[in-house]
Formats: C-alpha cells, sequence, structure tokens
C-alpha cells in the first residue's frame, strides 16, 4: 500500500487548508482511514477518521468544530479540510489505513502509514 499525502503548507492564523491523502495502490476502499499528527518531541496524535463507507467519522476533541474528514471512493482518495487552523495545529499530518473498516482513534489498528505533509500555521 502507498498512500500519499499532500497539501500541507505555510498558513496564517484562522485560515483553512485541505489535506489529501491518495491510495496509489487503490487497496484501502474497504478500510477505515485515519489521519494523526505528530509534532518535534510529542507523541503521535489522533486527528480524525472516517468508516470504510464514509458513514461514520470521528474526530478529536482538538479539532472538532474545525476539521472535517471526507473521502472519495471513485478517486480513492480521503480527505481533510481544516478551517480556524492556528499554532496548535502545526505539524505533520500523516494518513493511515486501517486493518478494519470502522475508525479508531488507537494508531495501532492502522497498519499502513503515509509518508507526511508539514502544515505550519503562522500567528
Amino acid at each position: 500500500v502507498q498512500l500519499q499525502a499532500s497539501g500541507g503548507g505555510l498558513v496564517q492564523t484562522g485560515d483553512s487548508l485541505k489535506l489529501s491523502c491518495v491510495d496509489a495502490k487503490r487497496t484501502f476502499s474497504n478500510n477505515a482511514v485515519g489521519w494523526f499528527r505528530q509534532t518535534p518531541g510529542k507523541e503521535r496524535e489522533f486527528v480524525a477518521t472516517i468508516s470504510w463507507n464514509g458513514g461514520s467519522t470521528y474526530y478529536s476533541d482538538s479539532v472538532k468544530g474545525r476539521f472535517t474528514i471526507s473521502r472519495d471512493r471513485t478517486k480513492n482518495t480521503v480527505y481533510l479540510q481544516m478551517r480556524s487552523l492556528n499554532a496548535e495545529d502545526t505539524a505533520v499530518y500523516y494518513c493511515a489505513s486501517s486493518r478494519y473498516a470502522t475508525g479508531s482513534s488507537e494508531g495501532s489498528h492502522y497498519r499502513y502509514w503515509g509518508q507526511g505533509t508539514l502544515v505550519t500555521v503562522s500567528s
């Protein structure tokens, strides 16, 4: 499985950004997909997850109401729309394909990980 995350960049506080995660080998269509983030010196943090058919989503408290996860199964792509960004959202964002059809905040439930895309929010 080759997951390719993209869309990161440098934005200002309050801006929006949309990340994409493409499964080049088209194998996560029956699996949940999650987004995680990590900053230097900190543990990886769960952000959001979406079930295999998009029918169920779950967010961390820190992004709930600001971020939206979605997927386009025809394009084998999962998105993370981020709004009202602030400095605490600065991190490398990773997408991951779950072992299961429903999502989870547990990193161990994900077996394939993308390379990450850097989001930097300047204040």
